[in-house]
């Protein structure tokens, strides 16, 4: 098979590799990723280096160091695979549902098998690791802060589009992104902690908000 012929798509780039050494470098990035999104989501970025990288994949760190050049770029790549794999689980499911009060609903069930099952070990890897860096200026925190904000702009969007087609009664939607964003948080922090009970308090809080006028 000739070089030109053989693809991969990456799921950060979604783009397709045909050059042989850069499908290499391809493949090496998602491993490494892969296995940095799973530590960022227990142990937080600032634990998401080279060398536990190169420990954790077996690969060497100076090829890891080829890849990312810096500890910054790195945990920026990281963050951008989580919200790939994020919204791979939960945004982009739900946009089969109709929009408004249907497709809140859908990316609500959608979370909760994303954090149920979780998607990364150590849960949600947005609620692991913004706390930490909140008070921290600089570009992972920025990074952070506008995934959160697509996050919280897309359930207002549906909770928008349920008022105006008459769907739900009129309230506070900002009060009802804060609510609905709040018991996603709690709930993240309690199916950690064991207690599958939580998914029953989300669905009931996201179904008074979505009570037909």
């Amino acid at each position: 098979m000739g070089t030109e012929e053989r693809t991969f798509v990456t799921r950060a780039g979604r783009g397709s590799i045909t050059d042989k050494r850069l499908l290499k470098g391809a493949r090496a990035r998602e491993i490494v990723l892969r296995r940095a999104v799973d530590i960022a989501s227990l142990d937080g970025l600032d634990d998401v280096s080279f060398g536990r990288l190169a420990t954790d994949t077996g690969m060497s760190k100076a090829g890891i160091q080829t890849l990312f050049r810096t500890k910054e770029v790195l945990q920026l790549g990281t963050i951008d695979y989580a919200r790939s794999m994020f919204i791979d689980a939960v945004v982009r499911p739900a946009r089969t549902a109709a929009p408004g009060a249907e497709r809140l609903r859908s990316l609500v069930e959608h979370w909760i098998d994303y954090a149920q099952t979780p998607l990364f070990e150590g849960g949600c890897f947005q609620v692991a690791n913004i706390a930490r860096f909140d008070s921290r200026p600089g570009a992972i925190r920025d990074a952070l802060f506008r995934n959160q904000r697509e996050w919280l702009d897309t359930i207002e969007k549906e909770l928008r589009n349920a008022v105006g087609a008459h769907e739900i009664a009129e309230l506070d939607i900002d009060l009802a992104v804060f609510q609905i964003d709040s018991v996603l948080c709690a709930a993240n922090t309690a199916l950690r902690l064991g207690d599958e009970g939580v998914v029953s308090k989300v669905r009931r809080t996201v179904g008074d908000l979505l009570k037909a006028p």
